[in-house]
């Protein structure tokens, strides 16, 4: 009897060692292989922009006054007085520039009087001329004089006349260039206040967008003085990898989020033909495509997207119906192939795969699995080819 038990106790306890040492399954995550419907997007940062952008500048040059307009305010086209410009202070004058003026100044006074002296000495040689004619044509009714005589007093009163009216010309002329000189030495070249400015008007109807120069200040000809946009055509403006934009087509959907309000749909306007090179944060040259996106949808939902605010833009590339796919998180490189562990008689096997299209959740199963087989997601080291697996509690679930 006592043998009997001995025996039956380690019977229990080959058995319990046996028990203790045979591998137990492994828990993993299942997934099922399903038709779903795919899309293939491409999302990158991008940033709104309003597509007519007019920057108003100044038409002269002069001293601008202080622009009155601010970010946001309305403007009328052809109404709105968006900046005045009137005509500057003059040049200040160094000691050699102003010993100079001076100069010519007190040069142009002397003219001026040199000049006022010759008109009296012609307007004398005048008087006398005539009284000299108004005596020959006395003697000439008589008889007394020559025809010749005659005929030379005329033409000396006509000469003297002649020299009297260029007297007074060359007069006038010294007078202004008496001005002239004078004025550089003025200070006060502002002028009458009737001659003040020059308005600029809005050459469209909107609003403004930035004042590039808003103090009273001297500007020249084609200064930026501010930015004028209609805020309800607005656009997206995305630079997208070349590689990526070349599947991008006029028309293709887009969702744009990330700008702090509800996501907006959006609908790819054009691509542009070009591309431009950009360095990337970590300093690599990247061939870079503009793409345009036009807005979606009731503009109410957008009126607090301004001009060149951050998005986010979402564009699909590719989208299908009823397509087979498997969790991306079940995939991995066996070789040069793409492979996942399916289920078999609660076993993992190694499934080789060939795959189409695919987004950062799912991709295309083209061959290799069919609909209803399940996959281990993020198999660990422990499945192998043959291991029994189980699924974990949450995943049965």
């Amino acid at each position: 009897m006592r043998r009997l038990i001995s025996l039956a106790i380690a019977a229990a306890v080959i058995g319990f060692l046996v028990w203790a040492f045979l591998p137990r399954p492994v828990e993993v995550e299942l997934a099922e292989v399903a038709p779903r419907t795919l899309e293939v997007a491409v999302e990158e940062e991008g940033e709104a922009s309003i597509r007519e952008v007019f920057t108003v500048s100044a038409s002269i040059a002069g001293k601008l006054r202080r622009v009155s307009l601010h970010p946001g305010d309305t403007v009328v086209e052809g109404e709105t007085v968006v900046a005045s410009i009137g005509p500057a202070a003059p040049v200040l004058l160094d000691s050699r520039s102003r010993a100079v003026a001076e100069a010519a100044a007190a040069a142009a006074q002397a003219a001026t009087e040199l000049a006022r002296a010759q008109v009296i000495q012609a307007e004398a040689t005048l008087e006398f001329m005539t009284g000299e004619a108004n005596r020959a044509t006395a003697l000439q009714t008589r008889g007394a004089i020559s025809q010749r005589a005659y005929d030379s007093a005329i033409l000396a009163q006509k000469t003297a006349q002649a020299a009297v009216s260029s007297a007074i010309a060359n007069l006038a002329v010294r007078e202004k260039e008496l001005e002239s000189a004078l004025a550089i030495l003025r200070s006060d070249q502002n002028g009458p206040e009737s001659f003040c400015c020059v308005d600029v008007v809005a050459p469209v109807s909107g609003r403004v967008l930035r004042v590039l120069t808003e103090s009273e200040q001297v500007v020249q000809t084609g200064t930026p003085i501010l930015e004028i946009g209609d805020p309800e055509g607005i656009e997206i403006r995305v630079d997208l990898l070349s590689r990526d934009a070349v599947r991008v087509v006029p028309g293709a959907a887009a969702v744009v989020t990330g700008w702090g309000g509800a996501p907006i749909a959006a609908r790819v306007e054009r691509v542009e033909p070009s591309a431009v090179t950009q360095v990337s944060a970590l300093g690599i040259d990247e061939q870079r495509v503009k793409v345009i996106l036009a807005l979606e949808g009731p503009a109410e939902e957008r009126r607090a997207l301004g001009h060149g605010f951050r998005v986010i833009a979402r564009i699909a590339l590719w989208r299908g119906e009823d397509v087979l796919t498997i969790p991306v998180g079940a995939l991995f490189r066996d070789g040069t192939e793409w492979a996942a562990y399916v289920i078999r008689d609660d076993r993992a096997v190694l499934q080789r795969i060939q795959l189409g299209e695919r987004n950062e959740d799912h991709a295309q199963v083209l061959e290799g699995l069919v609909a209803g087989d399940r996959v281990i997601l993020h198999p660990s080291d422990q499945v192998a080819p043959g291991v029994k697996v189980t699924a974990l509690p949450a995943a049965a679930e």
